[in-house]
């Protein structure tokens, strides 16, 4: 493998992109194409596949085009897209004679995760970046497989690495601070996650991944107020043409939540996210996310549950990623639909059973949370409380932020009040207002706790 800058040297004959990488493909148009998808992606914004797509048709054999298509239909975490990782990889293995280590290990990454081995490929991207440390591709490819796996060191560690051999000069370098920003905020290192992230959007208005990392401090430090001006004023930069539009709009979501503003978040949810549809998992798991923080409060969402089980209706029998399968069971469990839920824990009692991470993380948390929502959703609490409560010491292993994973909590203390469990409800309130003591949601939990007799 690669091993400093100083190899660069030893690659001359090949083709060179901006960033100093080498390619074995010559065509200057090609490259400049996969430059420009790059930074579609890094800013999560336009149509970085449609930019890709349109290289590929000029010069099939670009196999750095190819492995960019793999690794962001392999970190889409849906099921859907996996024939098109699987094509990817296939029209890769012809070229695979003439390719460098780089790209041999690009497409050696997207090959483990179509394997089902998460975990190496976040590794095998992980390596490309140490061997390249300005492949903007290998560090995002790779700190996404980090949150898939609720790997929060290493989603600062990652990009720390690689951060000496970027500086304003380099193109870019905003979203390198961007995903430390994230990194250092999910490692609990608050003050420096803002100042990264802030940081990160001076540079660029529209880093849209940037600015999620200053929202989410602000969402762990209980600053609800503040994450909602946040994301209120930066809206301009990073909403129009963005990808990652719906995600940051859920965070804003939450900030009302934790103001017990709930038409507010309603309001947000149906012009912003709910309106756009639901065709990606990574959409359902915020759609369902939010409705079910909004059930589980007895709150009544109308008929908005049904595009969002319907979506997941399709992806009931995968089992394909078990953070994804909590949230199909929300929706499920949220309606009513037995025949759903009875499909979905079949589904995952033979992912526990495989091999790969997924199964890993189906035995160890996807499957007992998915039991704990169904007993919820049928008004069993008790024994909602009984499958989630050991839940949360580990459920990073299955992926998703601090602030998804708070779902699991969420649920936990509305089951302890509704099951009358005045010890267990007032230990679940205590340890959520020590963490957000101004918290009217928060406070609003601790009175109903204490009014349990």
């Amino acid at each position: 493998m690669y091993r400093g800058c100083e190899a660069h040297r030893s690659v001359n004959a090949m083709t060179k992109d901006k960033w100093g990488n080498p390619h074995s493909h010559t065509s200057k148009s090609a490259i400049s194409a996969l430059e420009s998808a790059t930074e579609q992606l890094a800013a999560y914004r336009g149509d970085p596949v449609g930019t890709i797509d349109a290289a590929l048709k000029n010069d099939p054999d670009f196999l750095m085009g190819l492995a960019f298509r793999a690794g962001v239909f392999a970190t889409a975490s849906d099921k859907v897209f996996e024939p098109h990782l699987r094509k990817a990889i296939r029209a890769a293995e012809p070229l695979m004679a003439k390719a460098n280590d780089r790209e041999r290990g690009h497409i050696g990454a997207a090959s483990a995760w179509l394997e089902g081995d998460f975990e190496r490929a976040t590794e095998l991207w992980g390596k490309v970046a140490i061997a390249y440390p300005r492949d903007l591709l290998a560090i995002q490819l790779a700190h996404l497989g980090d949150f898939f796996h609720g790997h929060s060191l290493m989603l600062r560690d990652r990009v720390a690495r690689v951060l000496p051999h970027w500086d304003d000069t380099v193109p870019g370098h905003g979203f390198l601070l961007g995903m430390h920003a994230f990194g250092l905020e999910e490692s609990g290192e608050y003050a420096l996650a803002e100042k990264q992230g802030r940081k990160a959007v001076a540079a660029n208005g529209q880093d849209g991944w940037a600015v999620h990392a200053v929202a989410h401090v602000m969402e762990m430090e209980g600053r609800a107020g503040a994450g909602a001006d946040w994301l209120s004023t930066t809206a301009s930069g990073w909403e129009p043409e963005s990808l990652f539009a719906y995600h940051n709009v859920w965070h804003w979501t939450l900030f009302h939540f934790e103001d017990q503003d709930f038409d507010a978040g309603l309001k947000l949810y149906d012009e912003k996210i709910g309106k756009n549809g639901f065709d990606q998992a990574l959409v359902l798991v915020d759609g369902a996310a939010f409705l079910w923080r909004l059930t589980a409060l007895g709150k009544d969402v109308g008929d908005r549950w049904t595009p969002v089980v319907d979506g997941w209706a399709q992806r009931v029998d995968d089992g394909y990623y078990a953070f994804n399968d909590m949230h199909a069971m929300m929706a499920f469990a949220a309606t009513g639909r037995e025949d759903l839920q009875s499909r979905l824990v079949t589904a995952l009692k033979g992912a526990a059973e495989g091999d790969g991470t997924n199964a890993m993380m189906t035995r160890e948390i996807g499957l007992p949370a998915a039991r704990g929502i169904r007993a919820f959703g049928r008004g069993a609490f008790d024994e909602a409380v009984e499958y989630l409560l050991p839940l949360r010491t580990k459920a990073q292993l299955f992926g998703g932020s601090h602030a998804q994973r708070d779902v699991l909590s969420w649920t936990l203390i509305e089951a302890a009040i509704r099951a009358g469990d005045k010890s267990m409800a007032d230990a679940l309130a205590a340890e959520r207002l020590a963490a957000k003591p101004r918290s009217p949601l928060n406070l609003a939990w601790q009175k109903r706790a204490s009014g349990i007799r």
